[in-house]
This record gives structure tokens, sequence and C-alpha cells, in this order.
């Protein structure tokens, strides 16, 4: 019985190392809902960690019908089969109103955010999938991050993160990410650049392009035309360029930013760098937010999460689409597999 005991011991552990986690995201909006509608499209949901609030779950689940029985866990090796493994990092006494913003949601979202990093960067896990995140709630809480990307660079140390958005037909990775436009100009600078093609590199060979094609958007219209709209692509984009193609990277440009997203749609190239968040985002998102992932290059673990908000319009109505959480789900497992 002793042995039993320590090779099923064993056997959780290395599980739980495999294991994948999910994050509730704000309680007050669909997070919740479409963690469970995406664990229930998998083979095996018990074979993933929710971290999140155990009344926050379960009402979600009463709400959707669901009758699979939750686990509370006391650690990360804690699986069981057939449940829904729940390691609990608040416990409410009390549902957040759904819909809407509150200091109490938007605490209970940092830590279960909180704490996948922590179970990550001891190696209990394999990565954090994150479900959305409302910016206005973290703020009332006391956190001033602008958003998911801020605190997982923070907590884990690491001094440069990028964004990479990805569908079936785009891959993009951001230079800067969550700053106003004007501030974002200044931040675009020469260090940045070859931060963000080196990430776009390792970013998409992890996603299985063994020798990726890197295109660099310019920062203005027509790719500065010769100096005509801007000199930032002379003296910054194309110098930081030549010097990743010196290192054997695939890499080209700087593009005109209207153009070289349907060069990469159409197969010329593998992944686009672009300068600032909504030139990288707004066509990955034209194309639907329920095709979209959000994966954060640099962290010592993997990280996705859906392309879309809280949406607390929709609330607590069952109708929230998880097909983006599917395949943040989907694309961390690969990444996890690659590392």
């Amino acid at each position: 019985m002793f042995l039993a005991s320590m090779v099923n011991a064993a056997l959780n552990r290395t599980m739980s190392k495999n294991t994948l986690a999910l994050t509730m995201g704000d309680p007050a909006g669909i997070g919740p809902e479409i963690t469970l509608k995406a664990l229930e499209t998998q083979a095996d949901p018990s074979a993933f960690i929710i971290l999140g609030d155990p009344l926050v779950m379960q009402a979600a689940a009463d709400s959707l019908g669901l009758k699979r029985p939750f686990h509370l866990m006391t650690r990360a090796d804690d699986l069981r089969t057939g449940v829904y493994n729940l390691l609990p990092t608040t416990n409410l006494e009390t549902l957040p109103p759904l819909g809407e913003v509150t200091a109490e949601s938007g605490q209970a979202a940092y830590l279960a955010i909180a704490k996948g990093i922590a179970l990550s960067q001891a190696d209990e896990i394999a990565g954090i999938v994150t479900a959305p995140i409302h910016k206005e709630a973290l703020k009332a809480a006391g956190h001033s991050y602008p958003g998911h990307t801020e605190i997982l660079a923070d907590h884990a140390g690491v001094p440069h993160v990028a964004m990479m958005l990805a569908n079936d037909e785009i891959k993009t990775v951001l230079v800067t990410i969550h700053l106003a436009l004007r501030d974002a100009i200044d931040a675009a600078d020469y260090n940045a650049q070859v931060r963000a093609i080196r990430l776009a590199h390792e970013g998409t060979k992890a996603m299985g392009i063994a020798n990726p094609r890197i295109a660099v958007a310019g920062l203005n219209p027509h790719a500065g035309e010769g100096g005509r709209f801007g000199d930032e692509e002379i003296t910054i984009i194309s110098p930081a360029i030549k010097a990743m193609r010196a290192e054997g990277l695939d890499v080209s440009g700087p593009w005109p930013g209207d153009t070289v997203f349907m060069a990469a749609r159409t197969g010329k190239f593998d992944v686009v760098v672009a300068q600032y968040h909504d030139q990288g985002l707004i066509p990955v998102k034209y194309m639907g937010l329920e095709k979209g992932v959000n994966i954060t290059l640099g962290l010592p673990f993997v990280r996705t999460s859906p392309d879309h908000g809280t949406a607390f319009d929709i609330a607590g109505q069952g109708i929230a689409d998880p097909s983006s959480m599917v395949t943040a789900i989907e694309i961390a497992q690969k990444l996890a597999a690659n590392r």
C-alpha cells in the first residue's frame, strides 16, 4: 500500500508538470463560462487545472447545466480523474455582480494569474492559458498594470516580452504594446526592433516553423517613402533588420503597414513585426475575435490567451463563444511540447 501510494504521488507530480492551468479571468465577465466550455471540448477535462474561485466556477457550471463535479485541489499535483480540478486562489463568500467593474472581481482575477505564474516558475505546471480580465477592475483592486502582458513580465522578472497575436492566416508580433501612440513612436527604437524580431523568430519556431520568414512593417505611411514621411525606417528599422539578417534570420522590410499583412495572408511571410498596438491587432481582429490567440513571448514559461475581452454585456447568458479559448489551449499545448 505504501509503495503504491509513493508511485501514485510520483505519477501525479509528473502529470502536473505536463499540465496546463487555466485562469478564470474576471468573475464578472465571460471568463468562467468560456473556461468550462473550452474544457468540455477536450478529450479529458480533468487533465487541466482551473485557477480561480470555487463559488464563481460552480455558479458558471450551474448556469451551463454542467454536472461534472469540482475537485478542490490543495496543490498542483493533487489531480483526479472525471472532475474539474480546481485549485482555489480565492474563496469568495458572495458572487460578484455580473457585468460590473468591482475591486473584488479585479483582485480575484489578479490572484488567479499570480498563482499561475508562481506554479509555472516552480515548474509545477507546463504553462497557463488566461481568460480575459478587465483593466478597470484590476485598477480598482489597486493594480496599475495595463494588462496581462505587464503582469506576466513583472512577476516573471523578465525585462522585455513581446505580444504575438495569431490566427490561422496571420501571425504578428508587436514592437510596442500598451502605450499612447505618441509614446509608442519614441519607444520603437533600435533595441526594441531587435528584440521584437528575435522574439518573432523564436516564437514562430516554437510553433513548428523551422526557418520563419519575418516581415517588418514600417512605422510611417508607405514605410516612409524614402524619408518623405519620416526617417524612422531609414535610421532605426532598416539598421535593425540588417543586424538581424547578419545573425542569420530571414527578415525583410520595412514594408508598408497597409499591405504587408495581405502579403503574409497569401503566404509570403510567416510572421509580421508590427510597430504599435493597433497596427498589428486590427488585421488579426478584423478576421474574427473567435479565431485570434494572444501569446506572450520572452517568458520562461508558456502563456496564451483568447484574443477578446470580458464581454460584460453577455456575461452569465451562456452564449459566449469559447472558440478562441479552445485555440489558445491548443497552441499552448503545442508550445509546451516544443519547449
